[in-house]
């Protein structure tokens, strides 16, 4: 298994403040007990979007990155109830409006988000 330092105090996140954003990493790098203690879910989670991105996807593009992780996190947050995926994939399929692909990568229709910018799948 990959220690904490892969993914909480990994020398990358430097690079955060520079963008504007926080990182407070855990102390617990070396301690397995503490690990599994504070992220749990942290290796399932990546693995699983790992497999869905190369096995199921064969790879995916910077472009449509984020459209994929979109689909990933509406999947995960519903992945122990099926049928509510299914409903709620039927349901926003039969009030949504088809997007062109203009609509997709230039937003220029206020109705549809843009491809590729994060949306709340809550």
């Amino acid at each position: 298994m990959v220690g904490t330092e892969r993914f909480d105090g990994w020398t990358v996140y430097d690079n955060l403040t520079k963008l504007g954003y926080r990182h407070d990493p855990l102390a617990i790098q070396g301690d397995q007990s503490k690990t599994e203690t504070h992220l749990p879910m942290i290796y399932i989670v990546f693995g699983n979007l790992d497999a869905w991105l190369l096995g199921t996807h064969h790879g995916v593009s910077p472009k449509h990155l984020q459209a994929y992780l979109n689909e990933f996190v509406f999947r995960f947050n519903r992945r122990f109830w099926p049928m509510v995926v299914f409903d709620s994939v039927l349901k926003i399929a039969a009030q949504a409006k088809a997007p062109t692909y203009r609509n997709l990568y230039d937003g220029v229709d206020p109705g549809h988000p843009v491809h590729g910018q994060p949306v709340s799948t809550g």
